[in-house]
Order: structure tokens, then sequence, then C-alpha cells
């Protein structure tokens, strides 16, 4: 045995020991989790609490004494309560499909890989998945740091009856990728719209002479990639390892810091943490001032805005639905007295949910 191994034995015994012993912890922690499931479901209270499980990492994540750091805290023990949620039932998850797309990657990053993922065709699909049942919750993405809003989940929000209870915030890498790994016999780069707006800039430098067509996913555009072979992809790391394709270029995205934020949908409502956001959908009347107005409540009541949208109304006339995140949860004392003067001054008010916010 070299000097090398002689001093790694007794550590890698140590290691070894340590695992056993957390994993009798594991055990006995999943044996706990499973009681409060029958306790819970003695007075049908939900599976998943978002907040709760939030609160718990957080707690964890300040008694940290290293040397493990803050999110490798979050990434394990989001896993171990996917696991022990398992026990009691396992949540089906919807969000746009196929497999390997950013959208599945976000569901995996809130609710740990313990889950029954439902791949849908479309937003649209998702919406129904959760509000006809089949899922619990769904997963959708709403805004991206560059292009901006994703306008179908706004209007799908709009006219649902589901509310928002969480948000994922992602980075977005993405790779240009073929089967072969050249761009040899490729004619044609596919991906979902959004992805292309967002590398337009870098194509149009570096492969001006492919044609560009805008899929329903970028996972879909892989699998399209995948048995054609004068087709290339524009997609992330889940879609490349899901069909076997490889790197021509990686990281094609035009801005480095390229984030999608995505929200999830389900039927239910969290409870304040203190650390929560507001998603509400306003509009006011085609008048002079009609929107200082409409946000006035929100600086009389010291609630700050984190987001602003607008969109069409889709009646016909220049009229808009604005949507509107503001720091704090409804049952909050400031937020309840800004909520009530929005609602007389508003000529539509909808809260779309609160939740606890990840920024």
């Amino acid at each position: 045995m070299s000097t090398e191994e002689q001093r790694l034995a007794p550590l890698r015994e140590k290691i070894d020991a340590l695992d056993a012993q957390i994993l009798e912890l594991l055990s006995q922690r999943a044996k706990a989790a499973q009681e409060v499931g029958h306790i819970k479901g003695g007075f049908s209270s939900p599976v998943f609490r978002p907040e709760r499980e939030r609160q718990v990492v957080a707690k964890l994540q300040e008694i940290n004494q290293g040397p493990l750091l803050p999110d490798g805290i979050a990434a394990i023990w989001r896993e171990v309560m996917s696991a022990c949620r398992a026990l009691e039932a396992r949540q089906t998850i919807a969000y746009l499909g196929p497999v390997g797309t950013f959208s599945e990657q976000a569901a995996q990053n809130y609710f740990g890989h313990s889950i029954a993922g439902l791949p849908c065709s479309s937003l649209d699909e998702v919406f129904k998945a959760v509000e006809k049942g089949s899922a619990q919750f769904g997963v959708v993405p709403v805004e991206n740091s560059s292009e901006g809003a994703i306008s179908r989940t706004l209007d799908l929000l709009l006219d649902s009856p589901m509310h928002i209870s969480g948000e994922v915030v992602l980075p977005i890498h993405h790779h240009l990728l073929s089967k072969s790994g050249n761009l040899d016999g490729v004619t044609t780069v596919c991906a979902h719209a959004q992805a292309l707006a967002q590398c337009q800039q870098w194509l149009s430098q570096h492969a001006p002479q492919l044609k560009r067509q805008a899929v329903s996913s970028n996972a879909e555009a892989a699998r399209l990639a995948a048995g054609d072979p004068t087709l290339a992809a524009i997609a992330g790391d889940p879609a490349q390892i899901a069909y076997g394709l490889q790197v021509v270029a990686a990281q094609v995205q035009d801005d480095a810091h390229n984030r999608t934020r995505f929200v999830v949908i389900g039927t239910y409502e969290c409870q304040p943490t203190g650390k929560d956001q507001t998603s509400l959908v306003l509009s006011v009347e085609n008048q002079p001032g009609a929107v200082h107005r409409l946000l006035a409540p929100l600086a009389k009541h010291d609630v700050s805005m984190n987001r602003f949208e607008s969109r069409p109304a889709r009646k016909g006339t220049w009229e808009y639905h604005f949507y509107i995140d503001i720091a704090g949860h409804a049952a909050d004392a400031k937020v309840v007295k800004a909520l009530e003067e929005l609602k007389e001054i508003a000529a539509f008010y909808k809260n779309l949910g609160s939740y606890s916010h990840s920024a």
C-alpha cells in the first residue's frame, strides 16, 4: 500500500461510518415524516407546504457552521424533503415538455427529484392538467431577463383559477447542438422562439447561413435534431443529455447573465413567511392619471413594487391589464390596507397569490 493509500484509508473508513450514521438519521427522519403524514391525512392537510419547507432550509442555513455552503444545504435538504414527501404521496408536477426542458429542470429544482413529472405539449396544457387534477402543481416560465415577459403565461394566469404558490429563477445557458458536434450538412437551427431571440446576435455572427425555425420548446428542438442530421438545436444541458447530442458551441446566449423566472401554479395558498411576494393583475379606466392613482396606495402604505408589466386587455380597445408584483404577503397588515384601497380604485382586480420570494 502506498503512503497516499495509507493516509487515505482511515479517512475513508471515517466517511463510511459517517455515511452509515447519516443513513440511519435519514431513516428516522423519514419515519417521523410518515407519522406527520398520517396526522395530516386525518385532517385533509396538503402534502406539500412550500413555505414550511423554505423555513426549514432557511433555519438550517442559519445554524450551519460550514464548510457546506448555503446553496449546498438547500440542494441537499430539498432532495431529503422530496424523498420523505414521496413516502406520503408522490406529487405529480406538470411542466412544458418534452423531457429535457428548462421547465423540467425548474420543477426538479423546486420540488426535488422524487416527483412524477408530467410533460405537456404547451403552456395551455400545463394549466389544464392542474385545473383538471391530473397534476397537483404546474411549473411555467413567466419572464426572461433578456426578452421580458412570456405573454402566453400572463394571459393564462389572468383567466385561470389557479394560484401562484412559488417561484424558481434559473440561469439559462444555451448551447448549439447537433448529432455530429459540427455543422456539416446542417441547414437549419431549431429552438423555442424565446431561445432564438436570446441567441440572435451569436447566430448572426457565427452561423448566419442557418435558417432559424421556432418550435414548441428547446427540448423538442433537441429531439428533432437527434433524428435529423440537417437540423441543429439550441438547448441546455438536460436536453443535450436526454437526446444524446454533441456540443457545436457552448454558451451561445447573447447575455451571459441570462435568467428565466418560473412560477409554480396550483390550488394551494401559501401562509406568510416574512419574505413573501404577492402577484396582482389590475386594470383602470382609460383616463388621465389613472395609473398614477392606481399605484398611489402602494406608496401610501410603504409597500414596495418589485415588477410592473402591461398587457393588452384583448377587448378590441386601447385598454391594458397591469401585472404587478409587490413585496409582502396579502395577509401582512400594511399590504392588507394597500390592497383594500387598490380594489376600490381598480376597474379590475385579481390576486394571483402570495408566496415565498426567491430573490
